[in-house]
């Protein structure tokens, strides 16, 4: 969390969204963008930089051998059941893909600020594990227990449970997480919960910036 507390003066504000894997984040994600703000899912960025043809594809095949689906795609599935289950192995693939995904999250966020947007909310999974939890203006993080979030995996992503601890595993435990939010959102409940949270926070901010904005003494 920031010493001094989040900074929401006028100007664009740089939001960092993260949460444990199945705790919401997506919701949150779709409820911002409804807002207005311009949303960069660090996931999408990282399937674009190891696609067909590029150098990050190369570089992952270089390490991990020919992990490819029958069209010459990376098989993620396959990659992902090879390094969840084995740290070193995480790092080595996070070492290549990671500082990509950061090269292509600035490109995207200088087109979202060219096209107007003053909120930018960078969709990012290991917010926390990368170190990048002081980057933001504002950390938000989804909230949910852990055996729901693996019961989720399960019904909703087809995922065996034994896989989806594994997945949970690799990623931040929750007090890491919660120690670095300077907002936190409880994913616990149902949809309309968690956007009714996300509505409260868009409003108060709105608040906050139009008071730093104004002008000392009032109009």
């Amino acid at each position: 969390m920031h010493e001094d507390g989040p900074r929401l003066g006028p100007g664009v504000l740089r939001i960092g969204l993260t949460g444990g894997i199945a705790a919401g984040k997506s919701v949150v994600a779709r409820r911002l963008a409804a807002h207005g703000a311009a949303v960069i899912d660090h996931d999408v960025l990282a399937r674009e930089v190891v696609d067909v043809g590029t150098p990050g594809l190369a570089a992952v095949v270089e390490e991990f051998g020919p992990v490819l689906d029958a069209l010459g795609r990376l098989d993620r599935r396959a990659l992902g059941e090879r390094v969840f289950a084995d740290p070193k192995a995480l790092d080595r693939l996070n070492a290549i893909v990671h500082p990509l995904v950061r090269e292509a999250a600035r490109e995207a966020e200088a087109r979202a600020v060219a096209d107007g947007h003053d909120v930018v909310v960078h969709d990012i999974p290991l917010l926390v594990e990368t170190g990048q939890a002081g980057h933001f203006d504002v950390l938000v993080v989804v909230d949910a227990p852990a055996e729901l979030r693996v019961e989720r995996l399960v019904r909703e992503r087809g995922l065996g449970r034994e896989a989806a601890w594994a997945r949970l595993a690799a990623q931040a435990d929750d007090e890491a997480r919660l120690e670095a939010a300077d907002v936190v959102l409880d994913g616990s409940g149902e949809v309309a919960e968690l956007e009714a949270q996300v509505d409260a926070v868009w409003a108060r901010w709105a608040r906050a910036r139009s008071a730093q904005a104004a002008p000392e003494g009032g109009a």
